[in-house]
């Protein structure tokens, strides 16, 4: 039986703009306590992770602000609110690790991307970050662009 999702790489939403703002240091998969109605919305799609971040909550790792919209044939009462808080689910080293990290000064976890991995569960993949400055910002788009050209004159060279 085929799976509904969109993308054939079982990736569910991704977070572009992370890697503009953010210069990312570290990069680890986490696992996501979800309810039945959420996992069968994200089969669905209409995820969004753009505004989404790791934050610290009660203790323990949450993603906040992840849209997952409501699923519209879940039976009455067993829904789910679309912006909860969703626990991660980490080993006990890496999140002492990236409360560590977090509470120094300027960094940040961001949610890169949210998809399905080989087995059918759904996974996030978190990203240490620091803010980039609009200098740095500037340079990493020249850089973009002048390897965009160099590879373009390349293929010219070659013809």
């Amino acid at each position: 039986m085929a799976k509904s999702h969109k993308n054939t790489d079982g990736s569910i939403a991704a977070n572009p703009k992370a890697r503009h703002d953010y210069e990312i240091e570290d990069i680890l998969e986490a696992g996501l306590l979800l309810r039945g109605s959420e996992v069968k919305s994200m089969r669905q799609g209409g995820v969004s992770i753009k505004e989404a971040y790791v934050g610290v909550k009660s203790g323990s790792l949450h993603v906040l602000n992840m849209h997952v919209p409501e699923l519209k044939h879940a039976a009455h009462g067993h829904g789910h609110a679309p912006r909860r808080p969703r626990g991660l689910l980490l080993h006990r080293r890496e999140q002492s690790k990236l409360l560590g990290a977090i509470e120094r000064k300027g960094y940040t976890l961001l949610a890169l991307k949210l998809y399905f991995n080989a087995r059918g569960l759904v996974k996030l993949q978190i990203g240490l970050g620091k803010g980039k400055s609009k200098a740095d910002k500037r340079a990493t788009e020249r850089d973009r662009s002048w390897s965009k050209q160099k590879a373009q004159i390349l293929r010219r060279g070659m013809q």
